[in-house]
């Protein structure tokens, strides 16, 4: 592994320099030399070391602690060590303070020097094995920017890939926040039509006037306002995908639009006389029960069935808690470098009770609980202090409720796996809280498919 890292001592005595990175080309490390601040600056900037050694005291220029400030800039976890043959208590303090990782004194001992360096290596080398890691995880369970492990989303990641480049029309269900738009984008580019326009309307966010002459377009002097002509969303769809979201909103009139569109591929804009076609694949998504809509006419039979083609249910979040983690780690490594902040991990105990909370609002609101962490966390670790927040309105173990609408299995399922939870795992506690021996348990696990929940009492 040696190799891999390089190292810059920065000294203004050419020989301890010198004498320094022999000790550690010795040891295996490539090393450079440089005999000024300003010089080690211009090599940080034509390549990231693993380690810098920086003198002190450097007369002439910029001295050690301002090298280190300005190497930081450049790179914020930079491994900087201060060496000098002026040693203070007040120095050694300012050099920590401003971000050393240590503080050595010459002469320096060749054998104590391998021992630090070796001791950060490694260090190193398990923070680039957990990025690694971590990178290897997203990538295994991740499908057109959808991350999941969960066996039922594996399914619907195969079935997009069945349908990509079909032209049938697709149902899309599931509760607010399952990531409905992620999975119609997934469906759009892969397939054949990827290069094409994927075009978004939220079917709820509008009036129906408004609506109908945004998904239609209007001629100039259409109504009072329309000074130009403008085109609609199925007219920039062309060739591509329109994805209607929050289907079930909308109106009994623009139900019967949509229908004569989906069915001939032509419709005329709001004040307009010239019909249009175009080529364009329906995509609509939905939290309601269209069933139940159906049934109740506040929803067109013959839409429904047009649009039901392929259908997509979305499992809800509480559903795939072994998602949980991958998510939740994901979230943290993009929102803390969009806002800047130094978050890249987060304890076993927030963890876990983030994995036990219900998520009504699904995979967005476990976006945005991390996104608040992260603003307001004063650690470069987020822990249970940073998720108060989220106990105040909601418990993050929900209260028993007896389920009347279940299969018994279903309900056995979800007993084992709330009890494996609250025992991180431990077989044998679960087995004896549920009243079975561990042989019953292992298989019931197996059955079901339910995750381990692997913890230090796991036995």
């Amino acid at each position: 592994m040696k190799k891999h890292w390089e190292i810059l001592v920065v000294d203004d005595d050419e020989i301890a320099c010198e004498s320094l990175a022999a000790w550690l080309r010795e040891d295996g490390y490539p090393t450079d030399m440089v005999f000024s601040g300003q010089e080690a600056i211009d090599k940080a900037n034509e390549k990231e070391y693993a380690l810098y050694f920086v003198d002190l005291k450097m007369p002439g220029g910029l001295d050690g602690i301002e090298t280190m400030m300005k190497i930081r800039n450049i790179y914020p976890d930079a491994s900087v060590i201060i060496i000098t043959a002026h040693a203070t208590v007040d120095t050694a303090i300012t050099a920590l303070k401003e971000g050393a990782q240590e503080y050595i004194v010459k002469p320096c001992n060749p054998e104590e020097i391998s021992l630090l360096v070796d001791r950060i290596i490694k260090v190193k080398n398990l923070q680039r094995q957990n990025v690694l890691l971590r990178k290897k995880l997203t990538r295994q369970y991740s499908f057109q920017d959808i991350i999941s492990k969960n066996s039922k989303m594996h399914e619907i990641f195969q079935l997009i890939r069945d349908i990509a480049s079909l032209k049938s029309t697709v149902l899309i269900q599931g509760e607010s926040g399952t990531g409905k738009e992620l999975v119609a984008r997934a469906i759009h580019y892969s397939g054949d039509r990827a290069k094409k326009p994927f075009i978004s309307v939220s079917c709820a966010a509008l009036a129906e006037t408004l609506l109908e002459s945004e998904l239609f377009g209007y001629e100039k002097g259409a109504f009072t306002g329309a000074n130009t002509q403008k085109k609609g969303k199925f007219e920039l769809a062309d060739g591509g995908t329109i994805f209607l979201d929050e289907i079930g909103d909308i109106s009994p009139k623009l139900q019967m639009d949509l229908l004569r569109v989906i069915q001939e591929k032509k419709f005329y804009r709001v004040g307009g006389s010239e019909e249009l076609r175009v080529d364009v694949r329906v995509i609509a998504a939905t939290n309601k029960d269209l069933m139940k809509a159906v049934s109740e006419g506040r929803f067109r039979e013959e839409l429904f069935y047009r649009l039901n083609v392929i259908n997509i249910q979305i499992p809800p979040l509480r559903e795939r808690r072994e998602d949980i983690p991958l998510l939740v780690r994901h979230f943290i490594e993009q929102i803390s470098h969009e806002l800047g902040k130094e978050v890249d991990d987060i304890t076993e105990s927030a963890m876990r009770g983030l994995i036990d909370y219900n998520w009504p609002g699904n995979v967005r609101e476990l976006e945005n609980t991390i996104e608040r962490s992260i603003v307001t966390c004063k650690m470069s670790v987020l822990s249970e202090e940073d998720f108060t927040f989220l106990t105040k309105s909601r418990s993050l173990s929900d209260d028993w409720i007896v389920p009347t609408n279940e299969s018994l299995q279903n309900v056995e399922k979800k007993v084992i796996e709330a009890t494996l939870r609250r025992f991180d795992g431990n077989i044998k506690e679960t087995a004896s809280v549920l009243g079975i021996d561990r042989s019953t348990l292992y298989e019931k696990i197996k059955r079901y498919n339910i995750p381990r929940y692997k913890g230090e009492g796991v036995s």
